[in-house]
């Protein structure tokens, strides 16, 4: 089992910090309509100091903050660093996103991974590095947006055991490390480290010239990366994690 009641705790209540941090959507203390199946996760994240309330409604804390920050920094690492390895093919040893910049469309980008040949090796990279791939997977799913908080209903579907059910068994099925080897494992995360380093900085060469760069899967933004290509420089040891991801985040 990949992903414990806790896991799964977690995983909700940060959707419900990006809610109350970044959502338009304010939570009543007296709960009605669909936010009363929340309730219960309420009742925990008051009960552990990382939400309050402020008359009516229910406030995010300095510690809910610091937990939503941590994950945060993990999710920009999964967008730079694991991306890369949505796309992989085994045959040819070729990376999808070496070619990334040969697209001038989202849409025909789509169309080039959109191919049985490449295998998404994101889940076998985690567990290689002893990151929980349930992590990974619930973070894809955030970048795709399948928890959809603007659309009715959205409360129901995370509180249910469906979207849950789907992550463990992506992460079920997935390629494992096993399946390569571990020689095979080391030199391919290098190999995306490599690439990884080359497209921030093909990144800086376009926003240079005022275009957008890559940024993880599919993600078009303008940012400076000068700084953070030396951050990264330490995953070209296929065995290196950041601390970041050694850190708590809730403690139930």
């Amino acid at each position: 089992m990949f992903l414990t009641p806790d896991n799964k705790k977690t995983y909700k209540a940060i959707i419900i910090l990006n809610e109350m941090i970044n959502g338009n959507h304010p939570f009543n203390t007296v709960a009605n309509g669909d936010d009363s199946v929340l309730e219960p996760l309420f009742i925990e994240l008051m009960a552990n100091g990382y939400v309050g309330t402020s008359g009516m409604s229910y406030q995010v804390t300095a510690k809910g903050r610091d937990v939503y920050d941590t994950f945060m920094k993990r999710y920009t690492e999964f967008l730079k660093v694991y991306d890369v390895f949505s796309f992989v093919d085994l045959d040819k040893g070729e990376f999808a996103f070496a070619s990334y910049y040969d697209f001038d469309t989202d849409e025909d980008w789509f169309n080039y991974t959109d191919n049985d040949r490449f295998e998404d090796l994101r889940i076998a990279v985690a567990i290689f590095k002893k990151i929980n791939p349930a992590e990974i997977v619930f973070m894809s799913f955030i970048n795709e947006n399948r928890f959809g908080t603007a659309s009715a209903g959205w409360q129901i579907d995370l509180m249910s055991d469906n979207i849950w059910d789907e992550i463990e068994d992506i992460c079920a099925t997935a390629i494992k490390p096993e399946d390569l080897g571990e020689d095979a494992m080391a030199d391919m995360i290098s190999q995306g480290a490599d690439l990884m380093i080359k497209l921030m900085e093909e990144e800086q060469n376009q926003n240079s010239g005022g275009n957008t760069g890559y940024n993880g899967y599919g993600q078009n933004e303008v940012v400076i990366v000068e700084e953070t290509i030396p951050y990264y420089q330490p995953y070209y040891d296929p065995y290196y994690i950041s601390p970041v991801w050694l850190l708590p985040l809730f403690l139930w």
